[in-house]
């Protein structure tokens, strides 16, 4: 529909991730678009937003930011007043990267995604 709708086309994915018990895909509007939607289905029945879909239906529900420094964003999003949902794992469809969860004081949810993957940093 976003497709048809809209002009979005899939840009990367599917990718099934057994860590965070989701599939998910990518679309953005063209290859190099900044902006992408990623769109996310349940792989099994305790997948973290099993409870979500169950109680509003699908829809969006957060964001997700690239940092360079996924521990000092945590950092300073606790020193803020969020709270870490979820510390930092690697994810199938960021090709390792690590990502993370934060909760906002204004009941908000973001996504942290790191830009290179941790040995990618180090330069291994």
């Amino acid at each position: 529909m976003l497709a048809s709708l809209l002009g979005y086309k899939v840009v990367s994915g599917p990718f099934n991730d057994p860590i965070q018990k989701v599939a998910v895909i990518f679309l953005a509007m063209a290859e190099r678009d900044v902006t992408e939607i990623e769109l996310v289905a349940p792989l099994a029945e305790d997948s973290p937003i099993q409870s979500v879909l169950a109680k509003n239906g699908g829809g969006a529900y957060h964001l997700c930011f690239e940092t360079n420094d996924i521990d000092g964003a945590l950092d300073h999003a606790t020193k803020s007043g969020c709270i870490v949902v979820s510390s930092p794992v690697p994810a199938v469809a960021y090709r390792g990267r690590r990502i993370a969860w934060i909760y906002t004081p204004s009941r908000q949810l973001f996504e942290l995604v790191e830009a290179k993957a941790a040995d990618q940093q180090r330069g291994t």
